[in-house]
């Protein structure tokens, strides 16, 4: 086999398992993973053994991985209708769609959950499954296609990771948890509409009902600025509740940053304006996690 064959043969492996990996939606995956440490950090109590938070961390990636294959499994014929989607594995044939991918998306989800409830607790593994279970039958299999509403439920996924963090401590999560759960459920729907503005051309094409769709972009990027000022106040009332200074430090400096944006694209709503709104949303979220894992590591 000669240098030019060996470069091929590890290309197209290379190609493979990139398309494998985003099958599984490894960036969001991770993303959850995270806010689930973050609502172990801030929930009081003695902290769990190394064992304990390795399980929360790869369970929630695991069956978060599970519900964004089943999502791109279910939607393989809209996907090719959405120049975002239209380069996916399953539209473009380099992975199969066959049902075998059903079990082991199953499997996944059934071995994360169980090893949640053999090495955490029942509650863990509970938040652990809903939160699968919410992106991938009530979002994507009840909703996507029926409600302006979808992402607004469907953002419950985010919500019961850091309930399932919280868990791992106090099986009954406390009110910063609940805060912190409450503020990712308010995140989600201005960050997915801001993107949605910017691609309505594509979801109006593929028959998705997003809110851009149905109520018009201008309105929709109103709701957008509205939304994120409701997610910014809540995201400070943890600091009624126990939350220190680097928390309301990270909480004001990331939701400024978010409102501003949000505002930008309320007055002058192009597609520009849209993805500059949804990066904020972004760094807002990456910024609030930060605040609260110092500040609950500090406390």
């Amino acid at each position: 086999m000669n240098t030019t064959t060996l470069v091929r043969t590890g290309s197209r492996k290379g190609q493979l398992a990139r398309d494998v990996l985003s099958l599984f939606k490894l960036r969001i995956g991770m993303l959850i993973m995270v806010t689930a440490l973050v609502g172990l950090a801030v929930t009081p109590g003695a902290s769990p053994g190394l064992l304990q938070v390795v399980v929360l961390a790869l369970s929630v990636l695991v069956a978060s991985a599970s519900a964004g294959a089943f999502n791109q499994y279910v939607e393989h014929d809209s996907d090719r209708l959405m120049a975002r989607t239209r380069g996916r594995a399953f539209v473009t044939g380099a992975l199969t769609h066959h049902p075998a991918w059903l079990l082991l998306i199953g499997a996944m989800l059934v071995l994360a959950v169980g090893s949640a409830w053999w090495v955490i607790n029942a509650a863990a593994a509970t938040f652990v499954f809903l939160g699968a279970f919410f992106y991938a039958v009530v979002y994507t299999v009840w909703l996507k296609r029926r409600s302006w509403a979808n992402i607004v439920v469907g953002g419950m996924a985010g919500s019961f990771a850091v309930l399932a963090g919280a868990a791992a401590i106090d099986p009954t999560p406390g009110p910063l948890p609940l805060l912190l759960a409450t503020v990712l459920f308010l995140w989600t729907p201005p960050h997915f509409w801001s993107l949605a503005i910017a691609n309505r051309a594509d979801y109006a094409a593929a028959g998705v009902p997003m809110l851009p769709v149905v109520v018009g972009a201008e309105r929709a990027a109103q709701v957008v600025l509205w939304s994120t000022v409701a997610l910014v106040a809540t995201s400070l009332l943890p600091l009624f509740f126990g939350a220190g200074l680097v928390y309301g430090l990270g909480a004001a400096a990331g939701g400024g940053w978010f409102i501003h944006k949000a505002r930008l694209l309320a007055r002058h709503t192009t597609r520009q304006t849209a993805m500059a709104c949804f990066f904020s949303s972004l760094v807002q979220l990456s910024v609030l996690l930060a605040a609260a894992s110092i500040d609950g590591l500090v406390r």
